[in-house]
């Protein structure tokens, strides 16, 4: 599929599109932002919300711009509105000395992943648990508790599309774990 047939049917609401231009176009943004946070965690949070707002907005899109470019923007302008609530978030913590920053998330397996290890999907389980914790957790609520995309986006606050470009990633990261087994 080449670049610009693939925005065109994206403009359509292809997802097969969405995807080509996401695994396209995720190294090349991801890498900028690397460079520019040195932090992995953050590169691929402003990737993920460079996706999602490029693909929402993908109707505003001039063909007389690369797409890469028009990507790389969008992705600049994040970071830039990211390090600005970054910097207003550490402040606050200082101030108000919250508890909840301090707080460990527990990485113990609940009774729904034990009952689950025991229906024979424990391989399943411990590929999943290979993925960040992120796309660990939208994997769980999508497919283990089977919530919609709106519900999900609700238990993470996140707009849909960032849940929509995540789960996208996720779920193409652990069909690349499965099938080096």
């Amino acid at each position: 599929m080449e670049i610009k047939h693939a925005i065109e049917k994206a403009k359509e609401n292809n997802q097969i599109a969405f995807s080509f231009l996401l695994d396209t176009f995720w190294n090349d943004i991801y890498g900028f932002l690397l460079k520019r946070t040195r932090n992995e965690n953050d590169a691929e949070d402003i990737t993920i919300q460079t996706f999602s707002k490029a693909f929402d907005k993908i109707h505003t899109y001039n063909d007389t711009y690369k797409f890469k470019t028009w990507l790389t923007t969008i992705s600049k302008n994040i970071h830039i509105d990211f390090t600005r609530k970054k910097r207003t978030s550490i402040l606050n913590t200082n101030l108000h000395n919250d508890k909840q920053a301090h707080q460990v998330i527990d990485d113990s397996l609940s009774p729904e992943d034990k009952i689950i290890t025991e229906q024979n999907l424990a391989k399943l389980l411990r590929d999943i648990k290979k993925l960040k914790p992120h796309y660990q957790k939208v994997i769980n609520l999508r497919f283990f508790f089977e919530l919609s995309y709106q519900d999900i986006s609700k238990e993470l606050n996140e707009p849909i599309n960032n849940v929509k470009v995540k789960l996208l990633r996720a779920k193409k990261l652990l069909a690349e774990i499965i099938q080096k087994k």
